[in-house]
């Protein structure tokens, strides 16, 4: 299922996308407050393929960034899956190259999987945990309407239910 926003494509990832997807985490400040497997290349590349790869369930997973001016060129992915890959709850997420942070992909993208998330699916509610020194990351689940929820060793919790974006959204 593709996704359409005034700026972006977003589509389905696939493994077309890992080098892409390598690439970008391999660029300096992206990962920098995402724990995950980023110093081994091999365990790296097996770690995003296992991500692209798994069945998060109907409607769920990675979505792959692309600006509608150049639909070539991969700029990021948001995902909407099991909290960790696991759940139960479900957690929205974005990561962007840096060249294209502060222009409000990552917010018009997250936009675009919430609205999927509540209108097509159905969901009642997601969350996103982020490192409390991430500041670009809290701005845009501020941004997309999401609302602290807790803080605790794991970072911060925000969370939007359907009734908040439907709020939000119909104003």
């Amino acid at each position: 299922m593709i996704l359409e926003t005034e700026r972006l494509w977003l589509r389905p990832g696939t493994l077309d996308d890992l080098d892409d997807c390598f690439a970008m985490d391999r660029e300096p400040g992206v990962t920098d407050f995402v724990q995950g497997p980023w110093a081994d290349e091999t365990e790296h590349r097996a770690f995003i393929h296992d991500r692209i790869t798994m069945d998060y369930g109907p409607g769920l997973g990675y979505w792959s960034l692309f600006r509608k001016t150049e639909p070539d060129s991969f700029i990021g992915w948001v995902l909407l899956i099991p909290e960790d890959a696991v759940g139960p709850e479900i957690e929205i997420g974005w990561r962007l190259k840096p060249a294209f942070w502060g222009r409000g992909y990552a917010s018009e993208a997250a936009n675009a999987v919430l609205s999927h998330g509540f209108e097509k699916m159905k969901l009642d509610s997601f969350i996103a945990c982020i490192d409390a020194r991430n500041i670009g990351s809290l701005a845009v689940a501020r941004k997309i309407g999401m609302r602290h929820h807790k803080t605790d060793s794991d970072g911060v919790r925000y969370a939007i239910t359907a009734d908040d974006f439907a709020r939000r959204h119909h104003r």
